[in-house]
């Protein structure tokens, strides 16, 4: 299931095309549940992409720098031995 929340959202739509309506201060966010894939690739030089998608085709890209890749591998570390969740 893919979650989209995007805030002060507003877009024109005409003749086939879509055109931001407003001012350029909107924010959004996406959240995948129930994730069946998730891979792990180069992305360019410098960074990681990280890919995740579900049963439904839904896929969410996010592309880190090394240390934020490895921030995380840490707090997953960390979560696997204090967590229940591992267990």
């Amino acid at each position: 299931m893919l979650n989209l929340r995007i805030d002060d959202f507003m877009v024109e739509l005409k003749d086939g095309a879509i055109k931001n309506v407003g001012p350029s201060n909107k924010t959004g966010s996406a959240k995948l549940f129930d994730v069946e894939s998730a891979e792990v690739r180069e992305f360019g030089d410098k960074r990681v992409k990280l890919v995740f998608e579900d049963d439904e085709g839904n896929e969410v890209q996010v592309a880190l720098f090394p240390e934020k890749v490895r921030k995380i591998a840490s707090d997953i570390e960390r979560l696997e031995d204090d967590s229940p969740v591992f267990e």
